[in-house]
């Protein structure tokens, strides 16, 4: 009996160690392994221009305006980046009418957060520019209170003017928030939006800046200024650098 006892442990013990080593085998088989994959990523001068302005241009009697933008790799995800361009506005209302024009430039970086998937381009991205602008402005008429009349009574009446105040700048800092996606092979749209804050200012003899180009209108905001923009963009590559990417599977 106590033969019989051994033996059937013996037996237990080598079907229990059979089973553990196929389970282990069976484990090693189906280990995760990892592959390694390279991409080049282009590095180079990307191109292009605001066709907001563009279309604004021809859509609205009062305003004239282009700008042209560009950006430059320097690592995976910062770029420098810049924009320059002209506008011209006519502000006009109940009680005047003036036109503000001048050119602009605005230079900073960009911060690409997309984590892009293989040999992806695009951007969402968040960046700062600091903005200069000379410009000048043209009072076209203005309304005045007449008192002197026979009953009394306050009217407006139009005085044409055409005084124009010349060499203003202005300088200020902007937060930009936007995106880049690639249509075709390095052709790019973009949209952004950018808060404006306005550091300083010369502004005309008993008179205010009432529209700055590249920082937009002052009158009704302040220092505080808003915008938006969509381009189309061409990107030039110069060289390229290798993209890592590891990629885990099942062995079979």
């Amino acid at each position: 009996m106590k033969t019989q006892y051994m033996c059937a442990s013996f037996i237990r013990s080598i079907i229990l160690l059979l089973l553990f080593t196929t389970i282990a085998f069976a484990q090693e088989e189906n280990k995760t392994v990892a592959d390694t994959l390279v991409y080049k990523q282009k590095y180079g001068l990307r191109l292009g221009a605001d066709v907001s302005k563009l279309a604004r241009t021809f859509l609205d009697d009062n305003y004239t305006g282009f700008e042209v933008m560009g950006d430059y790799r320097l690592t995976k995800r910062i770029y420098i980046a810049g924009e320059i361009g002209n506008e011209e506005r006519t502000l006009e209302n109940e009680v005047f009418n003036n036109t503000s024009k001048g050119s602009y430039f605005k230079g900073g970086v960009d911060i690409n957060f997309y984590k892009n998937w293989l040999d992806m381009e695009n951007m969402i991205y968040a960046g700062f520019r600091v903005g200069a602008s000379t410009y000048s402005q043209t009072l076209n008429n203005y309304k005045v209170y007449d008192i002197n009349n026979q009953y009394w009574n306050s009217e407006l009446f139009s005085v044409e003017d055409g005084t124009e105040f010349k060499g203003l700048t202005a300088i200020w800092g902007e937060i930009q928030v936007g995106l880049k996606a690639e249509l075709f092979n390095n052709l790019f749209a973009g949209v952004n939006v950018q808060l404006k804050f306005l550091v300083s200012e010369t502004k005309p003899n008993n008179y205010d800046n009432l529209f700055i180009p590249g920082f937009n209108r002052t009158y009704d905001s302040g220092a505080i200024g808003g915008g938006f923009g969509f381009n189309l963009s061409y990107l030039v590559p110069i060289f390229k650098k290798d993209k890592i990417v590891i990629q885990e599977k099942e062995e079979e």
